[in-house]
């Protein structure tokens, strides 16, 4: 497989078998509705490709993914509720991958960037990498299914402490967490994302697959409903005064003032 691009924001390139992709939207790499359907195309070729037996997916620029641009009403998600909706249509094809994916983590995930995040099975991350579910800052609920993904890796009571303070989580405590399973210097960072992919790809790859499908059961599925969920939910929060509230805040970098309404 050949280098190539998925839109306007993403390559990927054959590293042995190993599937490497790239996200470069700067300067946060912002979700968007077209970069998670142009990464799900990129995996689902991936899929269909019997060369690649797994993947890992990797951002330039300082952050990993900053979730959601909500300062911008014109973005496709930051700017309304159909376009998150659309969103999670995409969240649950990539939880519907079938070969594993590692995820080298360099800065900031946040709110939905930690969903992407979760999308893969593991996470190697640098020293400077935070992980955060910022939702309750926005005066928003959380989304792209992490509210059943983020207790299923860590815990229930870790995610809650996440969810419910909306703290950021550095990498050595995300490492006893499980939230991280592997830390790296920036400069060897995505060497040793490949080299983890590159020993999951030296087993032998039907057996990865049944295996990876066992243990994931019907997480697609899960997040499907999850997100159905999570949508009402945030909708009727987005319609709050605390919502406007807290936009403002998180931008300007301080605690929000919220009234409850």
């Amino acid at each position: 497989m050949k280098a190539m691009s998925w839109g306007e924001h993403i390559t990927s390139k054959l590293e042995g078998h190993v599937l490497v992709v790239t996200i470069d939207k700067p300067p946060y790499n912002h979700v968007s509705v077209d970069l998670m359907s142009d990464l799900a195309l990129c995996l689902e070729a991936g899929d269909a490709e019997l060369r690649v037996r797994a993947s890992v997916i990797q951002s330039d620029g300082k952050a990993f993914c900053a979730g959601a641009d909500f300062t911008n009403p014109n973005d496709s998600v930051g700017g309304g509720m159909a376009g998150i909706n659309a969103l999670y249509t995409q969240a649950v094809r990539l939880y519907s991958i079938q070969k594993p994916i590692v995820a080298a983590v360099q800065g900031a995930a946040v709110g939905a960037g930690l969903g992407l995040a979760m999308v893969a099975d593991f996470r190697v991350a640098s020293p400077e990498a935070r992980f955060a579910a910022n939702f309750v800052k926005l005066a928003f609920h959380p989304g792209f299914g992490l509210t059943h993904t983020l207790p299923r890796a860590i815990g229930e009571h870790r995610a809650n402490l996440m969810f419910l303070t909306g703290r950021r989580v550095k990498a050595e405590d995300g490492l006893g967490w499980g939230l991280v399973d592997e830390i790296a210097s920036a400069e060897n960072l995505r060497g040793a994302a490949l080299a983890l992919a590159t020993e999951i790809a030296e087993n032998a790859p039907l057996a990865v697959v049944a295996t990876r499908k066992t243990l994931r059961g019907d997480l697609a599925a899960a997040v499907l409903e999850q997100t159905s969920h999570e949508h009402i939910q945030q909708t009727a929060l987005r319609a709050t005064d605390d919502f406007q509230e807290g936009i403002r805040s998180v931008a300007e970098r301080r605690v929000g003032n919220f009234q409850g309404h």
